[in-house]
């Protein structure tokens, strides 16, 4: 039940991406940037200096001075260590018991670590707005744009991406700032996204015309 030790895989390239159903496009006063789960307990999974991981730490990090230029909110997700049976529920089963009580487990990656104004919130199930106030920051905001970049694209970052649909916010999945276990499974994830919930774009095309 612990994370597989995941295989380089090359990122997806712009041409090979699905093509949208919407034609949404991003408002930075619309807008917010959730980072999702990028804590050394996830990333770890990865090979180290190897695509994809490479190429999604250096595009978050982009995204993310986009973002603070542009004044677009950005919020982290981030799960807690230690957690209790209770506190995992149904995730005890799929996954174990998660994260170690460990703060270098639980940081988020420093090449793509909050800053300033950044929101952290603590995370309990794949989506990000369940057990969050992420919606309730959002409106407060007149926020209804949620960009999504992270890890694992086909669980919590998909399943973000589907809740802030039913919320009738807008969700943009920028498929080179994402990584999954398996280059299968970050094409399934994008294929899934651009079909039912999403825009699947990329860190170069996001802020276009921004």
């Amino acid at each position: 039940m612990a994370l597989p030790a995941i295989s380089p895989y090359p990122m997806p390239a712009a041409d090979s991406l699905p093509a949208n159903k919407v034609d949404w496009t991003v408002d930075p006063a619309r807008a917010v940037l959730l980072v999702h789960d990028l804590q050394n307990y996830f990333l770890g999974a990865f090979e180290a200096g190897a695509s994809p991981v490479t190429e999604l730490l250096a595009n978050v990090a982009t995204l993310k001075e986009s973002c603070d230029r542009l004044g677009v909110p950005v919020v982290y997700s981030a799960q807690p260590g230690g957690q209790s049976a209770a506190e995992r529920g149904l995730q005890q089963d799929f996954w174990g018991p998660g994260l170690p009580d460990d703060e270098d487990a639980e940081a988020i990656a420093p090449a793509v670590a909050p800053t300033g104004a950044d929101t952290v919130l603590t995370k309990w199930k794949y989506s990000a707005f369940v057990r969050t106030d992420l919606a309730e920051r959002m409106a407060a905001q007149g926020r209804d744009q949620l960009i999504i970049v992270g890890v694992y694209a086909h669980i919590g970052v998909l399943m973000s991406a589907a809740d802030a649909w039913m919320r009738d916010i807008q969700p943009f999945l920028v498929a080179d700032a994402v990584a999954d276990f398996s280059a299968e499974d970050h094409a399934m994830a994008l294929r899934w996204a651009a079909a039912k919930c999403a825009v699947v774009t990329t860190t170069d095309r996001l802020f276009e015309g921004a």
